[in-house]
């Protein structure tokens, strides 16, 4: 939670200089255009230098690179981002660039609205990281573009590797011998302070291929945003008194995908229905059913729905497209705005559309500051992914002090990428497919 309405006041009177002159567009990189390309460049991002590379080879010999900026509204900004399993030639490219879209927090009493991104300056609130907040790791030094702060330079993102536990585990087909392994992830992340929250944006880059985007908030409630008579909040005092109000965060991601380094990807919408099992049948039939999306979408997660984003330029070794799958987290879809009614959006790619809400480049006569409207029938040649997942905070005892992180995210999972498990032991390798047991 942030300060009250009139705190706020006094709290954003230090950094409206700033706000200004980001608005006028003054980002590290490249900055909001007043033209409207409707196609990004063809050729793929050069291969940044030393400072801005992230490079790592897992335990499990999974190979992650990309390039790194620092933005003056979106903070992290992950670009050229591939990976190379164990047992490819070469680097497979995924992503032109990932980032966050927007962080948008509406107050149930209905008094105000912030979109931390673009009115909050989330980005100017990038925060050091201690040694021990990056076990293993390395802690790089950032500049933060156009910064308020005294010193703009910062020691704030933090590159290390993690265990997740299991990768897979199988009993064997003879001898009773047992296959598992341990995976291992390259853990990206930063953290930035808005008002009282602190954010947590993590990226994790599995050795399985599947790149998982997280938001953590943490840090405080708020001390001055208490209020028992309004009826909307939860009491964390004594008694019935000092109720926290209760809101949501409504965090976009937005994802540039060039599977095999082209941006003519497809995507693809497949439903599932069950039907009860008629006479003679044993069991309930499900049938799937693809739809290729063609045209620009507002999307909705249903039962037995799914999407993936389809390479039209590399195959795997078993002549299969490869293509990635989109798994949405938990979420609390807020109906309050039009560009929060969708869980994600596909969109046409387009230089001016950077963040869900309160875009501030100029996008056309008649074109909206936000995602929804930028929904208008364009052919997908170049999709460009928000998602939206959304979580409604209201507070408990429990979340002081300081407040425990509560996470929202999602991933994208890789779906024929490779023509068997990159992490399938060698004396496995054979079944591909039908196969029999070895006498």
């Amino acid at each position: 939670m942030r300060v009250n309405s009139t705190s706020t006041t006094r709290t954003r009177a230090a950094v409206a200089l700033t706000v200004a002159a980001l608005a006028a567009g003054a980002t590290a990189g490249a900055g909001p255009a007043t033209a409207r390309p409707q196609t990004a460049p063809a050729a793929a991002t050069p291969y940044c230098g030393a400072a801005h590379r992230i490079e790592q080879k897992l335990s499990t010999g999974t190979t992650w690179r990309m390039c790194w900026r620092y933005d003056g509204k979106a903070g992290l900004v992950l670009e050229d981002i591939s990976y190379r399993p164990k047992g490819e030639p070469r680097q497979i490219k995924i992503l032109n660039s990932a980032r966050l879209g927007q962080i948008h927090v509406p107050y149930d009493d209905g008094t105000i609205e912030y979109d931390d991104l673009t009115g909050f300056d989330f980005a100017q609130g990038l925060m050091n990281l201690a040694p021990g907040e990056c076990p293993g790791g390395t802690i790089k030094t950032v500049k933060v573009p156009d910064s308020v702060n005294e010193t703009p330079t910062i020691k704030g993102l933090c590159t290390t590797t993690r265990s997740r536990g299991h990768a897979y585990r199988m009993q064997g087909d003879t001898a009773n011998k047992v296959y598992q392994a341990a995976g291992k992830d390259l853990l990206v992340y930063t953290v930035n302070q808005v008002g009282w929250y602190e954010y947590m944006t993590e990226w994790r880059f599995q050795d399985d291929g599947t790149i998982t985007m997280n938001v953590g908030a943490t840090g405080s409630l708020s001390w001055d945003d208490y209020d028992a008579g309004d009826g909307r909040g939860w009491p964390i005092g004594k008694g019935a008194k000092a109720k926290a109000t209760s809101h949501s965060h409504n965090a976009f991601w937005r994802l540039d995908f060039a599977l095999d380094g082209s941006t003519r990807n497809s995507v693809e919408q497949y439903d599932s229905t069950v039907t009860a099992p008629t006479r003679g049948q044993r069991a309930p039939t499900t049938k799937t059913t693809r739809t290729k999306i063609t045209k620009e979408l507002a999307g909705d997660s249903r039962n037995y729905r799914w999407w993936r984003v389809v390479s039209a330029a590399g195959k795997n070794k078993d002549g299969h497209a490869r293509s990635y799958e989109i798994v949405p987290g938990p979420s609390t879809k807020y109906p309050g705005r039009g560009y929060t009614k969708h869980d994600l959006y596909f969109t046409q790619y387009d230089k001016c559309e950077l963040f869900a809400s309160n875009n501030p480049g100029d996008c056309g006569r008649g074109a909206g500051t936000s995602v929804d409207r930028w929904v208008n029938g364009q052919t997908l040649k170049h999709p460009v992914v928000w998602m939206n997942i959304g979580f409604h905070h209201i507070a408990r005892d429990e979340d002081q002090q300081p407040m425990p992180v509560h996470w929202q995210g999602f991933s994208i999972a890789p779906r024929d990428v490779t023509a068997m498990n990159p992490l399938t032991p060698a004396e496995l390798g054979w079944q591909n497919g039908h196969w029999q047991p070895r006498r």
